[in-house]
């Protein structure tokens, strides 16, 4: 059996900003420590998150290893000298070794075959030292990404990327699930966002982050993989905006990963509702001259407005390890709890 921290080290997939913002004090949950009167907006610290949830890893991966089990390794494969490519890979080497992981990158250089990529796969799919797999995305254009990823063994599919994984999420089953989703999960349940019977929106429908997360909230809480019970509406950049404009109005949650800036904007979001921002734009700040990192809702605009609407605003993260070290823990957790059906299924 793979250990615990394999899935764990699945987490390293990928670093992101996630912001959460609530709109209207009075309907905060108790979570958020807010007075109905006030106008201010409060910060939750992704900080002292982050700094929980290393906490947490660490001690589980130490339990595992005392058991006398091996300790995680996570395999990293590398292609090409992509300069973001490379700053995430590095990220999430940081945070494996934080909490007690090992680690290697296999780089590659931009010309490698497809055919060495799925040799080197499977060589580490037969290693019984490694523990978790990830390819680093986006691949060369001569490579077929969903051929590479349904050559990683599914239990060692640390992106969740594998087609028994996609599967086995959308029939509410245990599965490897994509970490972006998984971590905006884990901020629902953490902050004591109410999902049950609720309208949710989720703004971008991409395989990797828009599917998963409405897989999550929209399922049976009493299926083997709980889900949310929330009622949710798909929509994404070519929603007309008046459209857009209407559903979001509705919404009691906006989940946002479009990667359109600015995208979404206070007059869309009605009080009391919990607006989660996964987008991640790159753009050309007039002031400064430099490239600075930005979300797909409106922040500037919120900001402005903040007394009118006396909202509430949550920021999860901006370090970027918060999400990954999220992952990381909901992996380990689920390797601890595997049913030995569950592991005949994905080969461990």
């Amino acid at each position: 059996m793979a250990a615990p921290g394999a899935a764990g080290g699945r987490a390293l997939l990928r670093g992101l900003s996630l912001s959460v913002w609530r709109v209207g004090a009075g309907s905060v949950s108790r979570s958020f420590r807010s007075s109905a009167v006030r106008c201010e907006a409060t910060v939750i610290s992704g900080t002292e998150m982050a700094r929980q949830i290393c906490k947490e890893i660490c001690h589980e991966v130490e339990s595992w290893v005392s058991l006398g089990n091996r300790k995680p390794h996570l395999s990293i494969i590398l292609v090409g000298d992509n300069p973001a490519s490379h700053t995430y890979v590095r990220n999430k080497i940081k945070a494996a070794t934080a909490v007690g992981i090992g680690s290697e990158v296999i780089l590659k250089p931009k010309d490698v075959s497809q055919e060495e990529l799925l040799d080197i796969t499977e060589q580490l799919n037969m290693d019984s030292r490694v523990s978790g797999i990830l390819v680093q995305l986006p691949l060369p254009d001569h490579i077929d990404e969903r051929t590479v990823c349904n050559g990683i063994a599914p239990g060692k599919d640390v992106d969740g990327f594998h087609i028994v994984n996609v599967g086995r999420l959308c029939l509410d089953q245990h599965s490897m699930i994509p970490a972006t989703a998984c971590a905006v999960w884990e901020i629902i349940k953490r902050t004591g966002i109410e999902t049950f019977g609720k309208n949710v929106v989720v703004v971008g429908r991409s395989k990797n982050v828009g599917m998963p997360i409405t897989m999550l909230l929209h399922t049976d809480g009493d299926h083997e993989r709980p889900g949310g019970d929330a009622t949710v509406t798909i929509t994404h950049r070519y929603t007309p905006e008046e459209q857009l404009k209407i559903h979001t109005q509705l919404a009691d949650i906006i989940i946002v990963a479009a990667g359109i800036p600015k995208m979404i904007t206070s007059d869309m979001v009605k009080e009391g509702a919990a607006v989660i921002d996964v987008g991640i734009n790159h753009i050309h700040d007039p002031v400064t001259g430099r490239t600075k990192l930005v979300g797909d809702v409106d922040f500037e605009e919120w900001r402005r407005f903040r007394h009118v609407f006396r909202w509430q605003w949550l920021e999860m993260w901006r370090t970027r390890m918060v999400p990954v070290l999220i992952v990381m823990k909901l992996q380990l957790r689920r390797k601890l709890s595997l049913s030995p059906q569950c592991q005949a299924v994905w080969g461990l």
